[in-house]
């Protein structure tokens, strides 16, 4: 075998696998090929052997995975071969003899296939160009096909049954200008084995008899050669698709399908669909994929979102390509792709199929119209059904009724079949060969529907539906398109026939008992549509319509309900008025009406005729009395436990009804409740009102004899407890009127949840962090000889939780069902359950498991569980509270104080050492704390290695300088190093470990168990003489607010020339400590500890002695403390490097901000009330000097218009008074004036 060496996800050729030869053509690769496989005797005539194998004919076991043989010429004049290619899927066997056709004509060439599945013999005798078959055995689906292309000659065998399958293959080519015939089979020897199991016989040329002019045998001029006979691994791929060229039209559906066998991984396969299009047959379009939903190009994406275009899986390596409505641009070769599960690539992946898309060329006709017939007329209706498809294809004709209101189902009334079968629908089989249906085809596309005589039920809308099949290559037929007739309009007018009505009396008119009346028809049509009417003593008292509709009056719509009277239409013929429990009230004369209808156009029913029967009398007999006895065995059971009581009537035998009555125990109940009765037809009824079908099946009554009844509670509950009465009459079940007899008797249910109690205990309600703890269940009951099936739930309510979940429970088959919620229980707990008793049992505990427990028991009966009902009764146990506590720490550390006095420039390590731990799951965490000497700040955060071994330095020493200079180590297990590189004058001071025990708990989550700090290790650094001094004084800087102020740092000497020196400044923060605001370092680089402080601070050197920072615009936050610290810096080691000497911290520098003096804006805006006062007074005072204004105004104007009217006034009196006899008038007039005014 030869496999493929493409990658996984990589598309690879159809198929990956090809056969090699095992050895050379002529003698040779017979002597290899053959003579390694003779694993039996020889079968057949002694021949000379063409080489140095067994004379006779080798049998070689074929594997009908894979077989692949070849026959080769000794010389090339006859170049023949057999491919033989073997389906793997079982009962397929392909076989094909390819001869080319270069082969001289002067040559004949005869061939002979034999083929045996099991004890039939199909075969096919080839001379020359002709083929013979044997047409006594063919074999279904296996047809023997010849193409002229290379002359080859076909067979495929289908359906091998268990008997078993031989394949025998002869292959005779004679020498050129010889004659030859081909010779029976008992000539050449072949065996002639019908009982073993699949095998194929392989003959080798020297086994054939050849019969030349002279009679003589001879060899024939080539032989066998076996060029591979190998099998398939199980796990080889094969991809298969629907044989094609498929052709469909354009417009309606297709479906195509795959298959994938012989796969490994997961049984879910996806397939990938793609297409080459005829325009450009070696471009792929991709369609779909079931694995990818953007695996579709643009042209089909629409039509796959849509639904246009989907895939049905059929299993899990099967699919089916949908595709709804064809387009003409779908032609094309189409490939389904299986991507690659395996770990190799070994088989085929893919297979392509062929599909055409031809026009639309089906039509049907029919002319629309409304007919109207008598019942019994004959009936001719044609259509027109025709195609132009190019391709053969067969035509089927269906005719069908749509009844009116009938649904969205039409009736099928006859069909023409595509093999030009007649097959009638199931409504019309008989009529059909009676001969009443027929259908004729008239000329080529005429088709004519005929019925003899017209009934009823052919009422409706007829029309003609036309489909068009192919035959696909797998021999299947497929229609293509389908076309439907307008429809013509059915009216049928009804024939009416004379009938006779009567009336009958079923049963004696005894009080109490059923009696039943039947109204007949004689005569009148076939089929007729009849409706009845009851009457009594002249008066309707019930009528039924055609449809089944029943009308009663008031008075009997109520005996109805309560089953005491029946009214029904037993056949299209019969009436029946059937009275279950006969009374005064129904004595009288009884007559019924029969009247012929039919459906109008409105809807309604039109009378044809009616007929009434003559009256019968019905009278009345008393019944004699009974005794009634009723009894059990069990007075008093428990609850889901089964009752039975007996009730037997005494006197004559005659046909009884009894009903069971229940009064419950309860007063507030204390109406009786029917359970159960019995007809004396033997109908059993139940309560309607009762619970539901489990009520039913609940309640059994059965009829021992003709007095016993006997009624079974297979399945009590307490509220079955009571007083049954047991009802015996000789009249209808439930006829009230009726005369009966009674007995009672008294049943008590016990309560299961009364004798059922629960109690939890556990031996270790305090339990160690990782420790086991266990929790005991016990249930107790007064009815445990029952055995009934518990149930047991064990649930927990976390800490902190106000609610129970459920843990686990414990089924009474023995299921365990876990919560959904604590799922951390269920890798580390166990529980148990017996009878009456289930322990819990957790390891490895956590502070998850801590919180408070409970259980949960329920009872059960059979019947319950039968049913799936509910549980009898449950009991829960009191909470029980389980705490996990953290064992205690062993954790020891060497807390000696150390001294270490080095030189400036070296190397040190602190050493941290553990002298003892504690045992389990855990793990250290490292911290290395610092407490400089020129600092009150108590210790600084150096790093930490927390239990993961993750470090983080402090934040002080979170610099890439930092972070170089200082390291840890650890050793050993339990000792661990602080490596401090070129040690300076900063790093003086004392440092420590601090060592914490963690715990890891089953959940994960980890605990700390306790914690040690080491002594100190102090370090000091050896005398270099370089000192320096900073001025100690005490002093108190006072500043105003929104001003620049500066504080100075001063050294006492200058030091020597070949230092350089950096000054930090602080600020005590209060509770968050000592705040670095800037650093001038010796090669005079600013380093500030907020980025955001750039532009208010600033740090001078005004002199080789004075530092100086200054803080632009203070602010009433800045007040404070401040100090510096001078740091001596000089050059060391080779190559020199700049190390810090010596270091000096000044006094606290106090800092005041006093309050700026604010100017009269800032007052004004400082004051509220003043503010609004300013913004709201001026508005005020100028509306109310406008208003002023205003006032003056008018009152001005009002002034001047008077002054005027007094001047003219004036002037008027005073030429009055020089007219003469005027005067003492006109004084007058003017005092009236004045009064006036």
């Amino acid at each position: 075998m030869v496999q493929s060496a493409a990658k996984p996800g990589q598309k690879v050729p159809a198929s990956a696998v090809s056969a090699g030869a095992l050895g050379p053509p002529g003698q040779r690769a017979w002597q290899e090929g053959v003579c390694a496989l003779c694993p039996s005797p020889p079968v057949g005539p002694p021949v000379s052997p063409v080489s140095s194998c067994p004379v006779g004919p080798p049998r070689i076991p074929l594997d009908l995975s894979s077989l692949n043989v070849s026959f080769r010429p000794r010389k090339p004049l006859l170049p023949s071969r057999l491919n033989e290619d073997l389906d793997r899927r079982p009962g397929s066997l392909n076989i094909e003899i390819v001869t080319p056709s270069e082969t001289s004509p002067s040559l004949v060439n005869c061939r002979q296939l034999l083929v045996r599945p099991g004890h039939r013999e199909v075969g096919a005798t080839r001379l020359g160009n002709e083929v013979r078959r044997h047409p006594q055995h063919r074999v279904p689906g296996s047809p023997l096909t010849k193409e002229s292309v290379n002359s080859s000659l076909a067979f495929r065998v289908g359906h091998v049954t268990s008997v078993g399958l031989r394949v025998l293959v002869v292959m005779i080519a004679p020498v050129a200008g010889t004659t030859s015939h081909c010779h029976s089979r008992a000539k050449w020897g072949l065996p002639e084995n019908k009982d073993e199991v699949v095998n194929a016989y392989l003959f080798p040329s020297s086994s054939i008899l050849w019969s030349m002019d002279h009679g003589e045998r001879s060899s024939p001029p080539w032989s066998i050669s076996i060029i591979g006979l190998s099998k398939l691994s199980i796990g080889q791929r094969e991809v298969t698709v629907q044989k094609g060229r498929l052709y469909r039209a354009e417009g309606y559906p297709i479906s195509i399908g795959c298959n994938v066998t012989g796969h490994q991984g997961p049984s879910m396969q996806h397939f990938q669909w793609s297409v080459y299009l005829p325009s450009t047959p070696t471009r792929e379009v991709q369609i779909i994929s079931t694995k990818d939903d953007t695996f579709s190009y643009a042209m089909y994406a629409q039509r796959v979102r849509s639904g246009d275009i989907y895939v049905e899986r059929l299993q899990g390596n099967s699919v089916l390509l949908h595709i709804s409505k064809l387009q003409a641009q779908d032609a094309g070769e189409y490939e389904c792709h299986t991507p690659n599960t395996d770990g190799k690539y070994f088989g085929s992946y893919s297979a392509k199929t062929n599909l055409t898309v031809i026009p639309d060329t089906l039509s049907a006709t029919m002319r629309p119209q409304t007919l109207s017939k008598e019942e019994g007329e004959p009936l001719e209706l044609t259509c027109e059904a025709s195609k132009a498809t190019a391709q053969h294809t067969h035509l089927s004709v269906t005719w069908y009724l749509m009844k009116e209101g009938g649904g969205s189902h039409d009736t099928k009334i006859i069909s023409l079949s595509r093999e030009f079968i007649l097959l009638p629908g199931p409504s019309y089989e008989e009529r059909f060969a009676a001969g009443d249906v027929r259908l004729d085809k008239l000329g080529v596309a005429t088709f004519r529907l005929s019925i003899g005589s017209l009934q009823p039920s052919d009422q409706g809308k007829l029309f003609c539906e036309a489909t068009e099949w192919i035959q696909d290559p797998d021999e299947t037929w497929t229609w293509i398109t389908k076309k439907q007739t307008d429809q013509t309009t059915l009216r049928i007018q009804l024939a009416v026939k004379d009938f006779e009505v009567s009336i009958t009396v079923e049963g004696t008119p005894t009080k109490g008992k059923p009696v039943e009346l039947a109204c007949l028809v004689v005569g009148s049509g076939r089929d007729p549509q009849l409706q009845g009417l009851w009457f009594l003593n002249g008066i309707e008292i019930a009528h039924i319509d055609a449809g089944g509709v029943l009308d009663l009056k008031k008075d009997y719509k109520d005996r109805a309900s309560q089953g005491q009277l029946q009214v029904a239409k037993l056949s299209p013929k019969t009436f029946s008025l059937k009275i279950f429990s006969l009374g005064p009230e129904d004595e009288g004369d009884y007559s019924c009406a029969v009247a012929e209808v039919v459906r109008s156009q409105t809807g309604s029913w039109q009378v044809l005729q009616r007929k009434r029967s003559a009256a019968s009398r019905v009278q009345l007999r008393e019944p004699a009395a009974r005794s009634v006895v009723v009894s059990t065995k069990q007075p008093s059971v428990w609850e889901g436990e089964a009752l039975t009581l007996l009730c037997q009537a005494g006197g004559a035998e005659s046909p009884l009804s009894v009903s069971w009555w229940h009064l419950p125990q309860d007063p507030a109940q204390a109406q009786a409740k029917l359970v159960a009765g019995m007809g004396q037809d033997g109908i059993v009824q139940l309560d309607a009102n009762s619970e539901g079908p489990s009520y039913h099946g609940n309640r059994r009554l059965e009829k021992v004899d003709w007095a016993t009844f006997q009624l079974e509670i297979t399945s009590t509950a307490v509220t079955d407890s009571g007083v049954y009465e047991c009802r015996v009459s000789e009249g209808t079940l439930h006829g009230a009127r009726d005369q009966h007899w009674t007995h009672r008797i008294s049943v008590t249910v016990k309560s299961l949840k009364s004798g059922l109690q629960v109690s939890l205990m556990s031996r270790q309600p305090q339990v160690k962090l990782t420790g086991t703890f266990d929790l005991s269940c016990v249930a107790g009951a007064s009815y445990s000889d029952l055995e009934l099936p518990l149930t047991v739930t064990w649930q927990f309510q976390p800490a902190g939780s106000q609610a129970f979940h459920q843990l686990v429970r414990v089924t009474h088959n023995g299921t365990i069902e876990w919560g959904d919620i604590l799922s951390q229980f269920q890798k580390k707990t166990k529980v148990s359950r017996s009878s009456f008793y289930s322990q819990l049992l957790i390891h490895e505990a956590t502070e998850g498991e801590a919180g408070v427990y409970q259980c949960k028991v329920e009872v059960y009966d059979r019947s319950t569980l039968r049913t799936n009902g509910p549980a009898r009764a449950s009991a829960t146990s009191h909470p029980l509270r389980i705490a996990v506590t953290l064992p205690e720490s062993k954790l020891k550390v060497n807390s000696s104080s150390q001294v270490q006095e080095l030189s400036i420039g070296s190397n040190t390590h602190i050493e941290c050492s553990v002298l003892s731990r504690s045992t389990g799951n855990l793990q250290l965490a490292i911290t290395w704390d610092f407490s400089p000497i020129f600092s009150n700040t108590s210790w600084i955060r150096v790093l930490e290695m927390d239990q993961t071994n993750v470090v983080k330095y402090g934040n002080e020493f979170h610099t890439p300088r930092r972070k170089q200079k200082f390291h840890m180590e650890r050793v050993s297990q339990d000792s661990f190093q602080l490596h401090i590189l070129s040690v300076e004058d900063s790093d003086r001071g004392r440092y420590r470990c601090a060592v914490e025990e963690w715990l890891l708990s089953a959940s994960g989550t980890w605990q700390k168990l306790g914690a040690k700090t080491s002594g100190p290790t102090e370090l000091k650094l050896r005398p270099t003489g370089s000192k320096v001094h900073v001025s100690k004084a005490h002093w108190i800087e006072n500043a105003t607010e929104h001003e620049e102020v500066g504080i100075n740092c001063s050294l006492e000497s200058s030091g020597s020339s070949a230092s350089l020196y950096s000054v930090t400044w602080y600020r005590d923060g209060g509770d968050a400590g000592s705040q670095m605001l800037v650093q001038l370092q010796y090669d005079g680089l600013l380093e500030y500890g907020e980025e955001g402080s750039r532009r208010r601070l600033r740090c001078d050197r005004a002199s080789p002695t004075e530092f100086v920072l200054k803080l632009h615009r203070v602010e009433m936050e800045d007040a404070g403390v401040y100090w510096c610290q001078v740091v001596e810096w000089q050059l060391h080691g080779s190559p020199s490097k700049w190390v810090s000497q010596a270091s000096d911290e000044s006094q606290r520098i106090v800092l005041r901000v006093l309050p700026s003096d604010p100017t009269f804006p800032a007052r004004i805006c400082s004051s509220p009330p003043l503010l609004y006062f300013l913004v709201i007074c001026p508005p005020v005072l100028f509306i109310l000097l406008l208003v002023s204004l205003l006032s003056l105004y008018w009152k001005a104007k009002k002034l001047s218009h008077l002054s005027l009217r007094a001047q003219k006034d004036k002037s008027l009196w005073v030429g009055l008074r020089g007219a003469g006899g005027w005067s003492t008038d006109g004084k007058e007039h003017q005092e009236e004036d004045a009064e006036g005014r």
